[in-house]
């Protein structure tokens, strides 16, 4: 896209710089000219956490981080001039202690955590810190769903229909959401991010979306009062970029398409919108502006609107974020303004002071979860073993070693693309996704980029259902350029010709003298042919026994394995009965479980919820995967391990069908099933590899390799392809 202006850029004449300045550094009405902050603390983690310090080194702010026993070793720790342990980034009064010990003159909350608590804004206050937010008012209002959307209401900005659940019996809200009419949003007032939003289609579900959604709340929030709203078909989700400073003055940004999510969780955004256009922008950026003024906001902040797919001229609002979103840095790379100094400018008591806001090319973020997506998109843990990001802008909360755990958000780096226009922004993000190399923990990166891929994404016809509709992917095959490389690994680790396991022997990349060599392929016919090599490097880490690898612009994890293992699963596979399913249920990740909906010894029919485990603040319920009887392994509260069994489900009329072995990894996939290895230097001779099984959506895990070194290529009475 051309530069154009943002429509009402500029919202209001501003002040003097000597005029009021709420809650700069004097304390609100202070008449002292403005002072730049010495010391910030960073009350966050992750990311965000390095993404302020980065500009607080640009302007020579000393920065203060804090962290939890869980981040000791952490990045954001150890990039402060200073750390301070607090027992919980929940910890009001910790982090306040922190702010007063380390003489830090204000605090900066990042997203999330305390970023929208008032509470947190008063003790500031209190303690002579300066909150880098908005005042308490605009937290308290703007933090209620229910008030905020009353509030903004009578300031004449379009919302949502929809009613506040406080108060009612379940018996009133049901008579409430007959007249609203379904299908309806039920979500918590407090909080955002997506947390504890269900949907009720019809009557029969209301039940289970209000206990679900009013769990989650208390949980995450401290407060489950609900907000029952009518869910629009197909809508989008696009939002506005306010700041604001305390001399009058509030503009916006232009606005950020953000429809692309699952499960209410942003995956990919974008600046600015494709179907959005001037008047629409105007529209959009005046009501925003309007809501923002409504509570005298201080600072940059979000306001969100929902947007029917046919009728772009109705914006309805349904939150104002007042914090730093997730998504910021497409702002930034569109407008060239850096939000966490405008944010830090204004709470110190400085005006706005730029220029008319211009919208230059296209900029779009995709966010790298650390998720397993044939498990479901479940959160995924363990330990970076190799990171290298791609050739973009990349805010990263990892580095090679991180530990990923189940306690935190598995947000772990956001990887941001700018060209000048939406094509090329699409071009170099997918480059940058394939440059980006994660090891050791599965992440969506293979998926961000398949969606990248979709026609109805390069063509702009989003809506926030897009994601669910797709459904769970397949677990990604491993390129014949990445089963290569892992079998190039072996031989040169000097695997003994059993294809027994050998010890760590540390990272490796392909492209070497060492390296150079051929690798063959055998498929499951028999029949032998070279493999194409990687595109480029292959990187390698890992042992015993286990690799990850990433090649071709993508990641793996392989199992090597003797011939002999590879042919009994691949025979096992083969001769699992139809329609066989393993009795014992696991957790899908590590977590507590919130909910047993049985009791021990129930009959259950297929589907039928069991146990329900709280992970990352989501829930993940484990169901029935065929009729029969219950027998629970877990109770409620307790902590489980991934693949613990927490229930059994001994079926009935499937009882007396005949027993076979459990394969360690399901149904073989099609194609590739052999590979062989190497042949030419007089060093590496050859060899042949069999990889008998893959993971399958039900059951992900690492693919099977069996690796055999040999001193000839692979011939008779193999047919030998060229």
């Amino acid at each position: 896209m051309s530069e154009a202006a943002v429509p009402g850029s500029v919202a209001a004449p501003r002040a003097g710089a000597d005029g009021p300045t709420p809650g700069a550094r004097g304390g609100a009405g202070d008449d002292a000219a403005p002072r730049p902050f010495s010391c910030v603390l960073v009350a966050n983690r992750g990311e965000i956490a390095r993404r302020v310090f980065r500009t607080l080194r640009r302007l020579g702010i000393r920065s203060v981080a804090v962290h939890t026993d869980a981040d000791a070793a952490a990045p954001h720790a150890r990039e402060a001039d200073h750390a301070v342990r607090v027992p919980s980034y929940l910890d009001v009064d910790a982090v306040v202690a922190a702010a007063v010990t380390t003489g830090a003159d204000a605090v900066h909350p990042g997203y999330g955590f305390l970023s929208e608590n008032a509470g947190f804004a008063r003790a500031c206050a209190a303690s002579g810190i300066v909150f880098v937010g908005p005042g308490v008012e605009a937290l308290e209002v703007m933090g209620d769903k229910i008030r905020a959307k009353e509030h903004v209401a009578r300031h004449d900005v379009p919302t949502v229909p929809g009613f506040s659940a406080a108060g009612l019996t379940d018996a009133e809200i049901a008579a409430a959401a007959d007249r609203a009419g379904y299908p309806l949003l039920v979500k918590p007032s407090a909080g955002g991010g997506g947390k504890g939003m269900t949907v009720a289609g019809g009557p029969d579900d209301l039940a289970d979306a209000l206990a679900t959604a009013r769990r989650v709340a208390a949980a995450a929030f401290g407060d489950d009062t609900l907000l029952l709203e009518r869910l629009l078909e197909r809508p989008r989700h696009i939002e506005v970029q306010v700041l604001a400073d305390a001399h009058g003055t509030t503009i916006s940004l232009g606005e950020r398409e953000c429809t692309l999510q699952r499960r209410h969780q942003k995956v990919i955004e974008e600046a600015p919108s494709p179907v959005v256009d001037a008047q629409t922008r105007r529209r959009l950026g005046d009501a925003a502006v309007a809501a923002a003024r409504s509570v005298g906001y201080l600072g940059a902040g979000t306001v969100e609107f929902l947007v029917a797919g046919d009728r772009l001229d109705e914006p309805f609002f349904i939150e104002m974020n007042t914090r730093l979103q997730v998504e910021h840095p497409v702002t930034e790379l569109v407008t060239g303004i850096d939000l966490v100094e405008q944010q830090l400018r204004v709470a110190a008591g400085f005006a706005l002071d730029l220029p008319e806001v211009r919208l230059d090319g296209h900029a779009i973020e995709a966010r790298v979860y650390a998720e397993t997506p044939a498990r479901g998109y479940l959160p995924a843990t363990g330990t970076v073993s190799l990171w290298h990001p791609g050739t973009a802008r990349v805010d990263s909360a990892v580095e090679t070693g991180s530990v990923i755990s189940a306690l935190y958000d598995p947000l772990i780096a956001k990887v941001i693309a700018h060209g000048r226009d939406r094509q090329t922004a699409l071009a170099r993000l997918d480059a940058a996704l394939a440059d980006t190399v994660v090891l050791g923990v599965d992440t969506n990166i293979a998926d961000l980029r398949a969606l990248l891929a979709d026609p109805a994404v390069r063509a702009g016809h989003l809506d926030t259902g897009l994601l669910d509709r797709r459904g769970t992917p397949e677990p990604p095959t491993p390129t014949p350029g990445a089963l290569a490389a892992v079998a190039q690994r072996v031989v040169d680790a000097g695997a003994p010709a059993d294809g027994t396991v050998w010890g760590r022997v540390g990272a490796w990349r392909s492209g070497g003298a060492r390296a150079h060599r051929t690798v063959w392929l055998e498929d499951d016919a028999g029949r032998v042919h070279p493999a194409q090599p990687a595109a480029g490097d292959a990187v390698v880490v890992g042992g015993p026994g286990e690799f990850w690898v990433h090649a071709d612009g993508g990641a793996h994890r392989l199992r090597v394995v003797s011939r002999r293992d590879a042919a009994a699963r691949r025979r096992a596979a083969a001769g699992r009965a139809p329609g066989v399913v393993d009795p014992d249920l696991v957790a899908p990740l590590p977590g507590t479980v919130v909910a047993v909906h049985v009791s021990d010894g129930d009959a259950v029919d297929a589907g039928a919820r069991l146990v329900t485990i709280e992970a990352m603040k989501m829930e993940h319920t484990v169901t029935a995967p065929h009729a029969g009887t219950v027998r629970l392994r877990t109770v409620a509260g307790a902590q489980v391990a991934r693949d613990a069994v927490v229930a059994t489900v001994t079926p009935g009329a499937q009882a007396t069908e005949p027993e076979v072995p459990e394969p360690e990894v399901p149904e073989p996939v099609e194609g590739i099933g052999t590979h062989g290895v190497p042949a030419t230097g007089a060093s590496t001779g050859s060899a042949t590899a069999a990889r008998p099984a893959a993971p399958s959506a039900t059951h992900p895990g690492p693919h099977d390799l069996a690796v055999t070194p040999a001193s000839i290529p692979p011939s008779s009475p193999k047919e030998t392809l060229s």
